[in-house]
């Protein structure tokens, strides 16, 4: 018997609490479907689809409801109370899911909505987990180049970048160079497809086009200025970690919200710094 997952197996007793299934007639290994999970007119013999969990006492149990999430697969699901060790999850059962805090990628709070897992842990028990989703999303999405989609960010890594679901199902990232600073894990947004990559993941955009785009930048600029009291201490031609660092913008997206703003007559360029006109 598979825990976590769907299989048929057959009904071979019947009590007054429900009726016992196994995989064949004469096994040892047998499992509890609940009174008020039985179909009606259920025999002995019957085969039945059911879902194998553990109940709050830790037993194997059978249920023909049908969670959210099975082994390996991925859902969104939402926090209902936060404990000690970790979370609760509804799934669609009467047992909620067990979140440990050491398979969450940020502290959750009750009514966030996550995207996660569904693993077998050590004691052999059913737990969520927010973590290795990656390998898990499918790189088969009807979406290309130019089209708007919807996604939930589930990742940050500084090297590659931001990672989105898309649809909650399709593999998807942001560039590291875009600026991701307001995001957090679990996030909706609205997004732009760059392109399809060869093995089938989305590389998207949450910023316009660049003309759109540059009267953003050049007035987050003039803010970053007016913090450094009116005075950038580096320009333009400074390295991409720097700029990255205290603007949050790309080199080209920079220096385009910096060419708005010097023809604007805004600031003017010296040759270490950036300063505010008066």
């Amino acid at each position: 018997m598979r825990l976590g997952e769907y299989q048929k197996l057959k009904v071979i007793k019947k009590v007054e609490f429900g009726v016992y299934l196994a995989e064949k007639d004469g096994d040892e290994m047998r499992v509890l479907l609940p009174e008020k999970q039985v179909p009606q007119d259920c025999k002995c013999g019957d085969e039945l689809e059911v879902f194998l969990y553990k109940d709050s006492k830790d037993r194997l149990i059978a249920t023909t409801n049908r969670p959210a999430l099975t082994l390996g697969g991925l859902a969104v699901l939402k926090v209902l109370e936060v404990g000690k060790i970790g979370a609760f999850l509804d799934w669609g059962l009467e047992k909620d899911l067990f979140l440990p805090y050491k398979e969450m990628t940020v502290k959750v709070q009750p009514e966030d909505e996550v995207l996660a897992t569904l693993y077998i842990d050590k004691s052999r028990r059913l737990c969520a987990s927010m973590k290795k989703l990656y390998d898990l999303l499918s790189t088969a999405s009807p979406y290309q180049k130019g089209d708007v989609v919807n996604g939930r960010v589930y990742e940050f890594s500084g090297n590659f970048g931001t990672f989105v679901a898309v649809d909650d199902k399709y593999s998807a990232m942001i560039p590291a160079h875009e600026d991701t600073g307001m995001l957090r894990i679990g996030d909706v947004i609205e997004a732009k497809v760059l392109g399809v990559k060869p093995d089938g993941k989305l590389d998207i955009t949450l910023r316009e086009k660049a003309y759109l785009q540059m009267d953003a930048d050049a007035e987050k600029v003039m803010g970053v200025i007016e913090e450094f009291a009116g005075v950038l201490p580096f320009t333009d031609k400074s390295s991409p970690e720097v700029i990255k660092r205290e603007t949050g913008l790309s080199k080209n997206a920079f220096k385009r919200a910096v060419g708005h703003l010097y023809k604007e007559r805004r600031i003017e360029i010296t040759e270490k710094s950036i300063r505010k006109i008066k």
